[in-house]
């Protein structure tokens, strides 16, 4: 039996709640970033059941088709040396537990061959990504730790810097105090131990400096598991036309991000309007909740309407798709919502349901199935296999 029809097999359960139209189209989605984990952790929320405040769980998966997740494994900076591997094992304990319970609808699997027989089992393939280098906390053993666990990228920053690799955000707001740009010798012998360890390295969040080492550094094909278009939207996280010609003349993946502020370069600016005027509503949602990121989430609830009207078009996503394409190659792009990490996606885009949407605007473009399959799943078990087997 094929994967497709396996897969269609599998969701004869759902099909009947799907329009027509999406039904005669459906393609198996593999997302190579979601942050639901850290969610999950603070909330207790059992992602088996349907959870109308996440963007990810198992009813919706199934409702979009999906083929699978790679889990963001993620701590914030204020997690460092004795407390952010500790949390980064938390989150995989948690995933683990999730198929644990669930064995007859998801599969833990960490390779190529592992994600195709979790597809043609009609099983949800669930894989792991540890999103910054400082959850390894400057220690060779804990990154070996975390691939035994089964990691299969890591990113190699997130905002915060690491002693050895520098992020976007530093490079471009503290590039002058910054002890070094890019990769040290500790990087790149980090690198090379990931290349060993079949870990893919990833790129999304890192200084432009970094990139370049990166590249330089790795022997094996590497990844954007998040990062959207530079010349579409400049901001610091995208990517920048000769970077992503580089990353895919060595045969990696950029995965496309669905996130407001890096699709649409008007976003910020409305957004920070947005939040002047609730400014002292704002500031005691902070106090109470005690992160700033939850409580700009939490406002978006309150005013919902002023809050859809900040989220770009679908249009736009197609935009950054189509650009990467047309500059890239079919072969290099794939998809990486950050779905349950950000305050806002593009209309339409509400959760993983939202995927099949991304099909049909791609057909009306002259898309074929094959290039549409390869951006939706291919080209994510194409790269595996090239960094992992």
């Amino acid at each position: 039996m094929s994967i497709l029809k396996s897969l269609a097999c599998a969701a004869l359960a759902v099909a009947s709640s799907v329009p027509a139209q999406i039904q005669a189209q459906q393609i198996p989605f593999i997302d190579t970033h979601n942050d639901v984990l850290s969610k999950q952790i603070r909330s207790g929320a059992d992602l088996a059941l349907l959870q109308k405040d996440l963007q990810f769980d198992l009813v919706k998966a199934g409702e979009s088709h999906m083929a699978g997740q790679v889990f963001s494994i993620w701590c914030g900076e204020e997690f460092g040396v004795g407390t952010a591997f500790k949390r980064a094992n938390q989150e995989i304990d948690s995933l683990y537990a999730l198929a644990a319970r669930n064995p007859g609808k998801m599969l833990m699997v960490r390779t190529a061959a592992g994600v195709e027989k979790a597809m043609k089992a009609g099983k949800f393939a669930a894989l792991i990504g540890v999103e910054g280098g400082h959850m390894i906390e400057e220690r060779m053993d804990y990154l070996d730790s975390l691939a035994a666990r089964g990691m299969v990228y890591m990113t190699l920053t997130w905002n915060n810097s690491t002693s050895w690799a520098t992020s976007a955000r530093d490079e471009v707001t503290k590039k002058d105090s910054l002890p070094q740009l890019g990769l040290t010798d500790k990087g790149r012998a980090i690198i090379a131990r990931m290349n060993e360890l079949g870990v893919m390295v990833d790129v999304s969040h890192v200084g432009d400096q970094t990139f370049w080492d990166a590249l330089a550094a790795s022997t094996k094909p590497i990844i954007a598991s998040h990062s959207s278009v530079y010349a579409i939207d400049p901001f610091r996280r995208n990517l920048k036309d000769e970077q992503l010609k580089a990353l895919a003349a060595k045969g990696g993946v950029v995965f496309v991000n669905f996130y407001s502020g890096f699709l649409d370069s008007t976003y910020f600016p409305r957004q920070e309007k947005f939040l002047a005027v609730h400014k002292q509503e704002l500031d005691s949602l902070t106090k109470l909740l005690g992160d700033g990121d939850e409580a700009v989430h939490a406002l978006g609830n309150i005013y919902p309407v002023e809050m859809n009207a900040l989220r770009p078009p679908l249009s736009l996503l197609i935009k950054h798709i189509d650009y990467m394409v047309k500059l890239i190659g079919a072969d290099h792009v794939g998809i990486g919502a950050d779905f349950d990490g950000a305050e806002s996606y593009p209309l339409q885009m509400d959760d993983v349901r939202g995927y099949s949407l991304i099909v049909a605007e791609l057909e009306k473009l002259g898309y074929s199935r094959g290039d549409i399959e390869k951006i939706a799943y291919k080209n994510f078990i194409r790269v595996l296999k090239a960094n992992r087997g």
